[in-house]
């Protein structure tokens, strides 16, 4: 006996329903056709082999809700040319459904009303209680959750080539003492003591770390948390320049910009036994067979233990005509669920922003970072040259007058730290804003 023909059509609607929300649907007269999947723009600048791996990880998993993932991977350092492909794309009318926004970037987009508020998503899943409190500062904005986090990484990591090391009966570096006697060594037996770039990004990479090791934690927020312009003239920066500019003699003769995965090859390679630059340089050497203590290890930058510098991935929705909105909120619930923050830090080299993951399933230096972002007594410091504590402008005038003093002996110390004094205070000035960060 037939349902009557009502009856059949409020079936139709509710199967259409749970469909949409991923459900299954079944009845003794009807057979629920799978709804298409809805396609969802994603802009990053995820291109290395394990930034690629991460990507199609989580492109896979979001295909198993019904989300097709068009993948618009940008390729560039730092993000660069991401941020100009966005801009353009907004100003036309075309924003991407999903793109890869942090920092401070994240918050002026937010400002313009251009990126979806997350705070029913956040409720629902109970984010709150689960997300570590400084992530949770940088995905808000006046009381609402304005992205999805990702990930940590950590930016005062050094790397080295533990086979090298070896063959020189060398000990790992835990000072800077150690890390001259290892250049030495490195140097005398033909290799490269140090894998290096002068890419901009890549330089101010290294002097940030430079930065907390001479001076700490509170210099570093004194400069670019308080936005302190004097605290630029102190002996520590000094100390910092002097050490930016002993490493990049540590590289080749020649040094040239280059791409980072190139100084991750070379460590790779057996070319070059130390680098500098942030932990996804530990997720690119996996990715070419080895691991932590198979080839190469991991250790913070001399005189930075006990402080993290870090950034946070986030995947900020756009707004648009809100046609997306229902597959961007169930994508934000799925990315910051327990399993797939694991599946996608490993890959990535960073580690969860969840309190509540089991650091076991990390590999040796992703534990190290999670437990260390984890315990109360670690200061915690947003990058500079990644965008986590100053905007836009600010950051490219202080990579661009650290990288100038970086590959022209030229420029003095002093007057860098003059310069540098200088546009802090001038942009300081002209925003007239104090940034909020943990």
């Amino acid at each position: 006996m037939f349902p009557p023909p009502h009856a059949v059509s409020m079936l139709r609607t509710a199967c259409r329903g749970l469909v949409v929300l991923g459900l299954a649907c079944c009845g003794p007269t009807l057979a629920a056709t799978p709804a298409p999947a809805e396609q969802l723009d994603v802009l990053h600048w995820w291109t290395s082999a394990s930034e690629r791996g991460a990507a199609e990880y989580l492109r896979a998993r979001v295909a198993e809700i019904g989300i097709d993932w068009r993948d618009t991977g940008i390729v560039g350092g730092a993000g660069m040319a991401a941020a100009k492909v966005m801009k353009t794309r907004v100003l036309a009318g075309r924003p991407p459904a999903v793109a890869q926004l942090i920092g401070e970037t994240l918050r002026e987009w937010a400002e313009l009303g251009l990126v979806l508020e997350l705070d029913e998503v956040a409720r629902r899943a109970d984010w709150r209680p689960s997300m570590f409190p400084a992530v949770q500062a940088h995905v808000m904005q006046r009381g609402h959750v304005i992205a999805v986090p990702l990930g940590i990484h950590r930016i005062n990591t050094l790397l080295y080539n533990r086979k090298l090391f070896a063959q020189l009966g060398l000990a790992p570096p835990s000072d800077w003492a150690m890390v001259e006697r290892a250049a030495i060594a490195l140097k005398r037996s033909g290799h490269v003591a140090v894998a290096w770039s002068d890419e901009p990004w890549q330089v101010a990479t290294v002097f940030e770390s430079m930065l907390l090791s001479e001076g700490g934690a509170t210099l570093y927020r004194r400069l670019f948390v308080q936005r302190d312009a004097a605290a630029f003239e102190t002996p520590a920066v000094a100390r910092a320049l002097e050490r930016l500019r002993w490493w990049r003699t540590l590289g080749t003769e020649q040094p040239a910009e280059r791409p980072w995965t190139d100084n991750v090859r070379d460590l790779a390679q057996d070319r070059a036994g130390l680098l500098i630059m942030g932990d996804w340089a530990e997720a690119e050497l996996t990715s070419t067979g080895l691991s932590p203590g198979d080839g190469f290890d991991c250790t913070v930058v001399p005189g930075t233990a006990g402080v993290h510098l870090y950034s946070v991935d986030t995947f900020a929705m756009l707004t648009g005509d809100y046609s997306h909105q229902t597959s961007q909120e169930r994508m934000a619930a799925l990315l910051f669920s327990p399993q797939i923050q694991l599946g996608y830090n490993r890959l990535k080299g960073s580690v969860p922003a969840r309190t509540d993951i089991d650091p076991a399933a990390l590999d040796a230096c992703g534990r190290d970072s999670w437990r260390s972002f984890s315990q109360p007594e670690t200061q915690r410091v947003p990058s500079l040259t990644h965008r986590m504590v100053v905007d836009e402008t600010l950051k490219d005038v202080i990579v661009g007058a650290v990288h100038r003093y970086a590959v022209d002996g030229n420029q003095t110390t002093s007057a860098t730290q003059h310069r540098l004094a200088t546009l802090l205070r001038a942009l300081t000035r002209k925003n007239d804003t104090t940034p909020t960060a943990p």
